[in-house]
């Protein structure tokens, strides 16, 4: 029998049933037919219009995703490594011959299954410019020119708000911005970006020439060193500015490394708390904007509140994954570091040899060009509070020199006790070139150091430091300040220093027997110990 509507109910003359013998219908089924006819048509209208729209909406993201696509930081105006294949990187659709030509070498190489090629060409001398051709092997032929490509060094310098801070701020700068015009020297900016997970591209505006406009932004201890490193060398520089200030080390490093160390444990533990309490410190940030927006209205002086960390760029790993493991595939000549200040903390400067250590084997690692030269600063005297030690995470920098192919410039005598950013830039930036120049470019009898602890003597109510890179040591101004000794007890009290050859030897009226000295530990010490050179002491304790 065929389905009907059940008695008693209005039966709709549009609506049609299916039966074992067709089609039944409380009207002809002749008009039925016609009905489902034009419902047929309906659906096969809709299903076609729905085909093109989508159509319209996906077909240029095919093509587009059909297209070659390189990183932003090989871009116009960059810099090649000389010395080192020259790596050219990024995406195309997959199984696509890729051809790379530079410098009259060609080399082809295929997309993988996720769609990334790589490809290497023969090393080279320093020159240019140049222009890199990356072209598809598909019948579209599509090539990406890169232009005015510079041969020479590249360096990558990093870190907290010393080494983001501008040339436009730096006390030198009324005299050397309006010169900073330098075709050989190339400049990049990343733009600050957390991330979660290690990213494919940078964000930065790309290369640029060195002119005053491109100069001011950038890291003024970054510009003074490429200036330094083209005017001795001769080479093109280029150098990327990936910085953030404010920030501990532990975010520049790869949060696999972080793990594998069990020392630093601690940092996850930290990292947990701080997204506990993530919510409260929203809310409190809130709140002191309210009570900043009041006291404006009401013209009453503006209320100053602690500083909060941004969540997002304290995150272990976070600003490695964002604005550094991009650039891991550009072979480079070497890094410049400062940073520090955020790590002073009591609960975290004991951990700084760890991180530093961790984070500068994981970046070589990472390069794969080999141990590149690590040079960083030692953070300056500042008054800080009781609740940082600027001494203790000043020694924990030292340790790290007990990795090879490193070297600290001190800024000891350059800081300013009152301000965390002290504006000689020039300085900060000559000491790292020195650096450099000695240990990376090979230019002999080039001082680089200031005297660093070596060890003591005891010698009876005397006790006596030895030093290395020590050579016409010297006290500006006579005695040899901010020096402490203790004895067996460990404690220490203030001394009398003087400068013998090559040593200084000190004493103290209430420690008789001294067996340990320090010299400069204090968050801002009064430091006046110098080798020949010209070069300040780094502050030491000789206390285990």
């Amino acid at each position: 029998m065929s389905r009907r509507s059940p008695v008693g109910e209005t039966q709709n003359p549009l609506v049609c049933y299916l039966s074992p013998s067709g089609i039944s219908s409380n009207f002809e089924q002749g008009t039925c037919r016609i009905y489902v006819g034009y419902v047929r048509l309906i659906v096969k209208l809709r299903s076609l219009l729905l085909v093109v729209l989508l159509l319209v909406v996906l077909l240029p993201a095919a093509i587009l995703s059909a297209q070659i696509t390189v990183p932003t930081v090989l871009s116009d105006h960059m810099v090649v490594q000389r010395d080192l294949p020259v790596h050219i990187w990024g995406r195309a659709p997959v199984g696509q011959q890729v051809s790379v030509t530079f410098r009259g070498q060609t080399v082809t190489g295929e997309s993988n299954r996720l769609g990334r090629f790589s490809i290497y060409l023969k090393p080279g001398e320093a020159g240019g410019p140049f222009d890199i051709s990356i072209k598809s092997a598909s019948s579209d032929s599509q090539e990406i020119v890169i232009h005015d490509v510079l041969v020479g060094d590249v360096w990558i310098a990093s870190g907290q708000s010393n080494m983001e801070f501008p040339m436009s701020r730096a006390s030198t700068a009324v005299a050397d911005l309006p010169h900073a015009d330098n075709p050989r020297i190339r400049l990049m900016i990343v733009d600050k970006k957390a991330a979660d997970y290690a990213q494919d591209d940078l964000p930065t505006k790309g290369w640029a020439a060195s002119t005053p406009d491109t100069a001011k932004d950038f890291s003024a201890v970054a510009w003074y060193f490429a200036r330094e490193i083209e005017q001795r060398e001769h080479v093109p520089v280029g150098v990327v500015d990936s910085t953030w200030g404010g920030t501990v080390a532990e975010a520049w490093v790869r949060l696999t490394a972080l793990g594998k160390d069990a020392s630093l444990d601690s940092l996850f533990a930290s990292r947990g708390k701080m997204l506990d309490n993530a919510a409260d410190t929203e809310n409190q940030l809130k709140d002191e904007q309210r009570q900043r927006d009041e006291a404006k209205a009401a013209g009453k002086p503006i209320p100053q509140f602690p500083w909060h960390p941004p969540l997002a760029s304290w995150g272990p790993g976070n600003l490695w994954n964002g604005m550094i493991a991009p650039l891991a595939p550009l072979p480079i000549r070497g890094v410049i570091w400062y940073q520090g200040e955020s790590n002073s903390a009591l609960d975290r400067w004991p951990l700084y040899d760890r991180i530093m250590r961790t984070l500068i084997e994981d970046w070589r690692r990472q390069w794969a060009v080999g141990p590149f030269p690590f040079f960083y600063v030692q953070i300056s005297n500042f008054k800080s509070s009781p609740l940082e030690d600027w001494a203790s995470l000043r020694e924990q920098q030292v340790k790290t020199l007990g990795l090879r192919d490193t070297a600290m410039a001190v800024t000891i005598d350059i800081g300013n006790p009152d301000d965390i950013h002290p504006t000689d830039k020039l300085t900060v930036g000559h000491r790292l070139a020195l650096a450099a120049r000695a240990l990376t470019y090979g230019e002999s009898n080039l001082e680089y150091s200031g005297p660093m602890f070596r060890e003591t003597t005891p010698e009876g109510r005397s006790i006596r430091a030895w030093f290395d890179h020590a050579h016409g040591l010297t006290a500006k101004g006579g005695e040899v300040t901010s020096v402490e000794v203790a004895g067996s007890d460990g404690k220490f009290a203030p001394a009398s220093a003087k400068v013998e050859g090559e040593t200084i030897v000190a004493t103290s009226p209430d420690v008789l027997n001294p067996v340990a000295i320090r010299y400069g530990w204090s968050n801002s010490p009064q430091c006046n110990l110098f080798n020949g050179d010209g070069l300040p002491a780094s502050p030491f304790t000789s206390a285990k």
